[in-house]
């Protein structure tokens, strides 16, 4: 453990080979796990600027901010880095669903044994 970030009162991200750290955001209120994104540099800096979540779509190869289309947007309540500076929790108050499905959260699926997906309901995930 000779990296400083572990130690460091210094926001240091460290970005992978593709200039992202992925941004796990969870309900501030709630605690549920809502998606899973990635972050690059510039999504942080307007994520800390504005108090609304902006992410790097790897597919579309651009800088989005969540609602942008839909309106349900992500209002950041706090931002925390883990151990080694590679990943990131943003806690939010969603203004609406969190996933593009028109769901509260990504993971509404669990996956069964037999590899099956079982549809969730809505807000269970524990």
């Amino acid at each position: 453990m000779d990296d400083q970030r572990d130690t460091t009162d210094r926001f240091l991200p460290r970005f992978d080979a593709a200039g992202l750290v992925t941004a796990i955001v969870t309900d501030a209120d709630t605690h549920v796990l809502l998606m899973v994104a990635h972050m690059n540099e510039e999504a942080i800096a307007k994520t800390r600027e504005t108090g609304q979540a902006h992410f790097w779509s790897r597919s579309r190869a651009s800088l989005w901010r969540k609602g942008e289309t839909s309106g349900n947007g992500l209002t950041l309540v706090e931002m925390r880095v883990d151990c080694d500076q590679d990943a990131l929790l943003l806690r939010v108050r969603p203004a609406g669903p969190a996933c593009h499905t028109g769901r509260r959260s990504c993971f509404y699926r669990r996956i069964e044994a037999d590899g099956s997906l079982t549809f969730l309901v809505d807000d269970a995930q524990g």
